[in-house]
């Protein structure tokens, strides 16, 4: 058992300036953002501010018509706010753990459901999987973002990195993987079999299988995409 003084506790505890910039890592899952500008964040990530912020739920047709028609179809689930004004920002997701990316002219997917913040100088959008459309209730529609800025994800404990190699595919479970190289395009792959349909199967008959040059991340807990939304923060 950890005990501490309350001397110890709130010295412990305090939050600490390490000057890494806009995205600074408060703890493994706590992100601090340093705002002085504009940044977006997923609906419901903040767990407190200090400063003169506004928060403002994305609107409908905030980012076009064609967008917002794409996500009343998917239903996709991530609903996200716009942050503006000056000060600190603290940001969590459900106890997960965050991961800080700098993209440099660089195009990366990430499951809608794992994107904790994201500079605007990021282009996104929302992206089906087409070659598995008729597979899955969710977890179809991600989110892709190109581009120079940072970008904050969260995943269920550490993330894994699996390079894609030409002729070395790499398969995956759909509800474990986080995000991929925007070069790859995942496919399905089945193992069906008779007990697979008697429902005695193993549970991986299902994957996804990345094949080319490139990276796909993976956590170690599977987790249902694509149909869940959060309160506003």
């Amino acid at each position: 058992m950890s005990r501490h003084s309350l001397t110890e506790f709130i010295h412990n505890a305090t939050q600490q300036d390490r000057g890494h910039g806009l995205f600074e890592l408060e703890s493994d899952r706590v992100l601090e953002v340093n705002l002085a500008g504009q940044i977006w964040t997923k609906t419901g990530s903040m767990i407190a501010h200090v400063g003169s912020m506004r928060f403002t739920r994305e609107g409908m047709l905030e980012h076009g018509l064609g967008r917002m028609l794409k996500r009343a179809v998917s239903g996709e689930g991530t609903p996200l706010t716009k942050v503006d004004g000056n000060g600190k920002l603290y940001l969590a997701d459900d106890g997960k753990r965050i991961t800080i990316l700098a993209l440099r002219q660089e195009a990366i997917f990430v499951n809608g459901n794992d994107v904790l913040a994201f500079e605007p100088s990021l282009v996104w959008d929302v992206k089906m999987m087409r070659r598995i459309a008729g597979m899955f209730a969710g977890g179809l529609f991600n989110m892709r973002f190109e581009g120079t800025g940072l970008l904050a994800i969260s995943t269920h404990f550490d993330p894994l990195a699996l390079e894609v190699k030409p002729g070395q595919p790499v398969f995956t479970d759909p509800n474990a993987t986080v995000a991929w190289s925007a070069s790859l395009e995942p496919a399905i792959h089945t193992d069906m079999s008779l007990k697979t349909f008697l429902g005695r199967g193993s549970g991986e008959s299902i994957q996804l299988k990345f094949e080319g040059s490139g990276f796909v991340v993976v956590q170690p807990k599977e987790e249902s995409y694509g149909r869940e939304s959060s309160s506003s923060g």
